[in-house]
């Protein structure tokens, strides 16, 4: 089973964040993975860990310094990675297409893991977007789900903390929430072992993407 994982490399929380033209970001502060896509890499590895005869895919698009959350999703299980090299932050429209191109040419997924949301656009798209060009199912903020004879049978917290209960073929996209899990945090053997694991580089512009119709501020 391929199970791929779609993780963003995000400014840390803490950090103080100053707005530089429109809509950047001075980027001289402490930037980590996604809190949302740990517990997407901690579904992916507990869901290995169940089915035994899987490979975990790390997947990312950004700048240089992006590599390091590659990085940390492999420290966290994934068994390598694919980085979508790019000098700009894309917008989720192009982040999806980009993803989907980058998959594909991988290989044919069973399921992809991605948060529930991103702590720094909070633009909730890309993992639908990514559905809808991959023409997969998608459910988000995902707090419990389980694996049966290819199909997926997932909890999904809507508003005011009621609970839908939905079952999907695969391949499939799992949004995963906060309640999903608890993230393990790595050991310093993780971390050492995660240098060692093969990261596979893809320049943005190689992938020959069609332009969207629209565009995203």
């Amino acid at each position: 089973m391929k199970i791929y994982v779609c993780v963003k490399h995000v400014p840390d929380t803490a950090a103080k964040i100053t707005i530089i033209g429109n809509n950047q970001i001075n980027e001289k502060v402490t930037f980590i993975i996604n809190p949302y896509d740990e517990n997407a890499v901690e579904a992916a590895a507990g869901l290995k860990k169940q089915i035994g005869d899987a490979e975990i895919i790390a997947v990312t698009l950004g700048k240089e310094a992006a590599e390091s959350t590659l990085r940390s999703a492999l420290a966290m299980g994934a068994d390598r990675g694919i980085f979508i090299r790019c000098d700009y932050s894309p917008d989720g429209m192009l982040t999806a297409r980009a993803l989907k191109a980058a998959i594909e040419q991988d290989g044919q997924p069973d399921i992809i893991f991605t948060g529930s949301e991103s702590i720094d656009t909070e633009g909730f798209q890309t993992m639908f977007r990514l559905g809808a060009a991959l023409k997969f199912p998608v459910v988000s903020n995902v707090v419990a789900f389980k694996l049966e004879d290819r199909f997926v049978t997932a909890e999904c917290k809507m508003d005011a903390g009621s609970i839908e209960v939905i079952r999907m073929p695969l391949p499939c996209i799992i949004g995963a929430g906060k309640a999903l899990n608890q993230p393990r945090y790595p050991t310093l053997p993780d971390i050492m072992k995660a240098r060692k694991k093969p990261i596979r580089s893809v320049a943005l512009d190689s992938l020959e993407l069609d332009s969207p119709a629209g565009g995203m501020e």
